[in-house]
């Protein structure tokens, strides 16, 4: 009895900290007469932001995000999932990258941008924890490899690759001047990072949905430093460099344990 009663309480912290994200993101979106993303913190969010910012359209991956994430919420709410293993130990970890998700949001609209650092490194951590505790289980059929490997691995990707974007956009606007004579070669050495990152999670989980979250928001970073401003052909070259390796470790890993006999 008391092992159920834990499981319908984490089921129901779930259910309240998707519904806590998704409330936040609309408020921290300006839904609600605030201002937009793109103009929050003196523009320093945008994708003109810093060197390491995607363009516009890389965005609109957080539909599919949030998607999978409400899908994730009303899954893990059956009663079939409700003793999960898997789920008791996952569960927490997720809800709060949930609540992190929904507070970034309301940071960059409400706060500063040293505060959207922080809570985003935050939010970066607790999904890398998720991803790790993920790849200790295999999921058990393709629903739960969607809504739970699937969503959460979308959303760790996107992450890594807002964290940087995050970050340098904090550093550029607090960086002496001088700095910007470098900004291309720390920008070059930051994707390096981002590579190691990702495919560090490819081996951790086995899965490509981290590594095409990832490379999607490098491609997109791409076509921001070809078309817009700032303008940098070698963070765009090494952007798509580092987005074709985490595809395609990531696609070497899911072969090479697909090969292993159970």
């Amino acid at each position: 009895m008391e092992s159920r009663s834990r499981d319908i309480i984490r089921q129901t912290v779930i259910i309240a900290a998707a519904s806590f994200m998704l409330i936040a993101a609309a408020v921290g979106a300006g839904a609600f007469g605030g201002t937009s993303v793109s103009e929050l913190q003196d523009g320093a969010l945008s994708a003109q932001g810093s060197y390491l910012a995607p363009a516009g359209p890389a965005f609109s991956i957080w539909t599919l995000i949030y998607i999978g994430l409400i899908a994730y919420t009303v899954w893990q709410a059956l009663p079939a999932q409700r003793a999960d293993e898997r789920q008791r130990t996952v569960g927490g970890w997720i809800a709060l990258s949930l609540v992190l998700n929904g507070l970034w949001l309301v940071t960059a609209q409400f706060g500063s941008l040293i505060m959207t650092v922080i809570v985003i490194a935050l939010l970066l951590a607790t999904l890398a924890r998720v991803i790790v505790l993920l790849g200790r289980r295999p999921a058990r059929g393709w629903p739960e490899r969607l809504v739970v490997d699937g969503a959460n691995g979308l959303h760790f990707g996107w992450v890594t690759i807002a964290t940087v974007a995050n970050i340098t956009a904090w550093l550029t606007q607090i960086a002496p001047e001088g700095w910007a004579d470098q900004a291309e070669v720390w920008a070059v050495i930051v994707l390096a990072v981002v590579m190691v990152i990702g495919v560090a999670a490819a081996w951790a989980t086995g899965r490509i949905a981290p590594a095409l979250a990832t490379a999607w928001g490098l491609a997109w970073l791409a076509v921001g430093r070809l078309t817009g401003e700032p303008e940098s052909t070698a963070t765009a070259v090494a952007a798509i460099i580092v987005a074709v390796v985490l595809v395609t470790a990531a696609l070497a890993v899911r072969r090479g344990r697909a090969a292993v006999p159970a």
